[in-house]
C-alpha cells in the first residue's frame, strides 16, 4: 500500500445526510403513501438521471405526464430540495475538520446534479473549501461509471494510489479500487477514524 496523503470523499450518505424522506413525509399522508411514491414515481433510476447532468426541469416532464394527477408532488423534488438535507453525517464533520487543520488535502468525488452544486457550497462551507471537487452532473458521468474514477484521477493533484477514498455504496468501491484508489465503504464516523489511523493519518 503506498503511502496515504489525500481523502477524496463520497458526500450524500457520507459525509452530508441527504434523505428524500424528509420532504415526502410533509407532503404525504402516511408512511406507505412515501414508501410507495418514491418507490414507484420519484425513483432513485429516474433521479440519477439527474446526477448525470439532465436539467431537473427536463426530467421531470415525462414523469409528470406518466402521473399528472402527482406534478406538484413530483416537482417538490426540485423546490424542496433543500429540505432533504440534514447537516452532517454524525462524527463526520469533526473528521473533515481535523484532516483540514492538519493540512491533508480532501477532494470530494459525489454524484450529484450540477444545478444543486452550489446548494451544497452554501451549506457546508468546509466542503466547499475541499482542494478539489468532480461531481457528476458536471461531467456527465456518474459513479461506478470507471471514466469519472479516470476523471478524478486527472483531476486531483496526488495519485490514485496515496488516495484513501469513502464511498456508502459498495459498487462505487469496487470501481475505485479497479481504477486504482485506496478504498473503504463508509459505515460511520468512528470506522473512518480507524482506517485514517491504519494509514498513517492522525485525526
Amino acid at each position: 500500500m503506498a503511502d496515504t496523503r489525500a481523502v477524496l470523499w463520497d458526500l450524500g450518505h457520507t459525509l452530508v445526510d441527504w434523505d428524500p424522506r424528509r420532504v415526502y413525509r410533509q407532503l404525504l399522508p402516511t408512511e406507505d403513501a412515501v414508501e410507495a411514491f418514491l418507490g414507484g414515481v420519484c425513483t432513485m433510476a429516474w433521479h440519477a438521471r439527474h446526477d448525470a447532468g439532465v436539467s431537473m426541469a427536463e426530467n421531470r416532464k415525462s414523469l409528470i405526464e406518466a402521473h399528472p394527477d402527482k406534478a406538484e408532488l413530483i416537482t417538490a423534488w426540485d423546490t424542496c430540495w433543500p429540505d432533504m438535507f440534514d447537516g452532517w453525517i454524525a462524527g463526520m464533520e469533526p473528521i473533515v475538520a481535523a484532516l483540514e487543520a492538519a493540512c491533508v488535502p480532501q477532494y470530494a468525488l459525489t454524484n450529484l446534479p450540477a444545478e444543486k452544486w452550489p446548494h451544497i457550497l452554501e451549506t457546508y462551507p468546509a466542503i466547499a473549501r475541499f482542494n478539489d471537487h468532480v461531481v457528476s452532473g458536471e461531467e456527465g458521468l456518474i459513479k461506478p461509471d470507471p471514466r469519472i474514477y479516470a476523471v478524478t484521477a486527472a483531476r486531483i493533484a496526488h495519485a490514485p494510489a496515496e488516495t484513501l477514498f469513502f464511498d456508502d455504496r459498495q459498487d462505487n468501491v469496487d470501481a475505485a479500487i479497479e481504477a486504482g484508489f485506496d478504498a473503504v465503504r463508509f459505515e460511520n464516523a468512528g470506522q473512518v477514524r480507524e482506517a485514517l489511523a491504519q494509514r498513517g493519518l492522525v485525526v
